[in-house]
């Protein structure tokens, strides 16, 4: 009797045990627990929408799917419509965040309605892309040379230049039809940002911007639009981020960088690139790659960024909002590499994090502390 007894008293402790798990587990389930947390923050029920550049969309898509099985509870809607577009959507607040490779001027933060910040999120390299019979790879460019094709002085595939930087390569007595973006582009930025700085006659006919006044060619709307015409146009040449190039099986050259190196755009390139500017980046994080210092760095690079309020107005979506960026710098540099992209170096992602807890709803950060 004694034992029966023991074996009833233990069978009610394990049905105790029971229900008070499936009571902590119902209470998980109301309104106050549509909640979990990462990295020591509270993850509401939130639907966030987002717009801009599509430089960065192959990384972004894996974030938003990678982060949405881990909180179903978050929904992320991105439009990769080009960093033009995603300044005009998050100025006009029709967007929860922006998304662009070219840090907004001042005169473009002073047109949104509050203070916005600048999250750099991953840096990759902008390729130049071609379609040439006969040469399948290994395109060497100087800068020089590049500038002076997209300038439109040099017409042909067997122009001396070309011979030149490629000795021993048979090129063939082909126009050059030079491919780029026709929407607002953070991509067009850091490309043509690299030629003003490399080329005097760029600087002076041409200049640097999301969107410039091309000296010929064609158009192309996003990455993926350069991409699609360089495949289908024979002698075609382009410039576009370097997953895009490789996702679609294209070519892309060699460049001679500012210690008078070919380098392959490569995710080790890309990350000598970005060492160099980390020592000197500014207070708001906005910065130029430009032609960067190096031997082994590439030098058509640069940062894209998330662009968001300050001052966040929905504490729901600002928390979503700040549980995903603060993921994204983290446990999502765990992708970064995979898809081509270069995750930030120990030392900036302090001043990220930094940055990211500025985020704040009535003046409480959304971020940890």
């Amino acid at each position: 009797m004694q034992k029966t007894g023991i074996r009833k008293s233990l069978v009610l402790a394990a049905a105790a045990i029971a229900v008070l798990a499936l009571i902590v587990a119902a209470a998980g389930c109301g309104d106050s627990g549509s909640s979990t947390s990462t990295s020591g923050i509270a993850v509401p029920s939130a639907s966030l929408t987002g717009a801009g550049a599509t430089f960065p969309f192959p990384i972004y898509s894996k974030w938003f799917d990678e982060f949405g099985k881990q909180y179903p509870q978050v929904n992320i809607n991105y439009q990769s419509v080009g960093s033009g577009a995603g300044i005009q959507q998050i100025t006009a607040q029709t967007v929860d965040f922006g998304a662009s490779d070219a840090a907004m001027s001042d005169a473009e933060l002073a047109k949104a309605p509050a203070e916005l910040l600048h999250i750099p999120t991953v840096a990759g390299a902008v390729v130049i892309t071609y379609n040439v019979e006969g040469v399948e790879t290994g395109l060497k460019l100087t800068p020089d040379t590049l500038s002076k094709i997209f300038m439109g002085t040099i017409t042909k595939w067997n122009d001396p230049a070309l011979k030149a930087d490629n000795p021993g390569v048979n090129f063939p007595d082909k126009d050059i039809v030079t491919v780029h973006r026709s929407d607002g582009s953070g991509t067009t930025n850091i490309f043509t940002s690299y030629l003003d700085t490399v080329s005097p006659d760029w600087h002076s006919q041409v200049g640097k911007g999301k969107e410039v006044k091309w000296p010929n060619g064609l158009g192309g709307k996003g990455n993926e639009g350069v991409s699609g015409q360089v495949s289908q146009t024979k002698g075609a040449i382009g410039y576009v981020e370097l997953a895009y190039a490789k996702q679609n099986k294209l070519p892309y050259a060699s460049m001679k960088n500012k210690a008078g190196n070919f380098v392959e755009p490569t995710v080790a390139s890309t990350t000598a690139a970005v060492q160099g500017v980390v020592a000197s980046l500014p207070a708001d994080l906005r910065i130029s790659l430009g032609n960067p210092d190096g031997k082994d760095a590439y030098p058509i690079a640069g940062f894209t960024y998330i662009l968001v309020y300050k001052n966040q107005k929905d504490q729901a979506k600002g928390q979503a909002l700040v549980s995903f960026l603060w993921w994204a710098i983290h446990d999502g540099s765990r992708y970064t590499a995979a898809l081509d992209y270069v995750s930030q170096p120990p030392e900036m992602v302090k001043k990220v994090d930094d940055q990211i807890r500025k985020i704040n709803y009535n003046g409480q950060s959304l971020a940890p502390q």
